[in-house]
């Protein structure tokens, strides 16, 4: 993923400016104060926000002209697993995208109950999806992803609503993914072990290192508020 001269701007309030990065690490986190462009900057790898300026590319397709593409290979995963979740069944939730890809029937029955399997989902299969607990909500959100196998999945804050047992479940979930990951997150012990971790402040990447100088830098950057 390669982010060329990006910009992001609402009217005329300024959430990123100047970003030229090039993300090829297999894990890189991204931290910041609430408001400093972070969020917009995850929605930016997928396509789910197209730049005011520059260009946001994956395998060489711009997100802005080829986002079906791009949306194939680059998973998302939102905060709130509700904005995630739209259809009434765990299997039905987890199949809605691999039926817009027009995967066969018989396939995607398979696929679903992988991965649902994996993740400790296969006996919530038939229930109602809106009744599961709130770390069950956050697996179905991410086995909808997992199971059109991108080859890299995007993480906005995927721990902030869950309790410690659930917030530590998704970690480690999320530190165990095959995929190359890039993960928006508060909380900093998340980070231990990733390659890369870059800070945003006031929409512009402040540092980008390992993650103790990142989170160091963070710290001290925090406490001079």
């Amino acid at each position: 993923m390669e982010l060329r001269g990006v910009g992001q701007r609402y009217g005329d309030r300024v959430v990123l400016d100047g970003i030229d990065l090039t993300l090829s690490e297999q894990r890189v986190g991204v931290i910041g104060a609430n408001g400093s462009g972070k969020s917009t900057f995850a929605r930016l790898l997928n396509g789910l926000v197209v730049p005011s300026e520059g260009q946001v590319l994956v395998d060489g397709l711009d997100t802005r002209t080829q986002v079906r593409a791009v949306r194939r290979r680059v998973g998302f995963v939102f905060q709130d697993p509700d904005a995630q979740i739209v259809h009434p069944t765990v299997a039905e939730d987890v199949a809605y995208g691999l039926e817009n890809q027009g995967v066969p029937a018989e396939e995607r029955a398979v696929r679903v109950a992988e991965v649902l399997a994996r993740h400790g989902l296969a006996g919530h299969a038939d229930h109602p999806a809106h009744l599961l607990s709130g770390g069950q909500k956050q697996l179905l959100a991410i086995a909808g992803v997992l199971v059109m196998r991108p080859a890299r999945i995007v993480f906005d804050e995927p721990t902030t609503l869950l309790d410690l047992v659930n917030a530590r479940r998704i970690a480690d979930l999320v530190v165990g993914l095959e995929q190359q990951v890039v993960v928006v997150t508060h909380q900093l012990d998340l980070l231990d072990g990733f390659d890369r971790v870059l800070v945003i402040d006031r929409g512009r990447v402040v540092e980008d290192a390992a993650p103790g100088p990142a989170v160091q830098a963070y710290r001290a950057l925090m406490a001079d508020r």
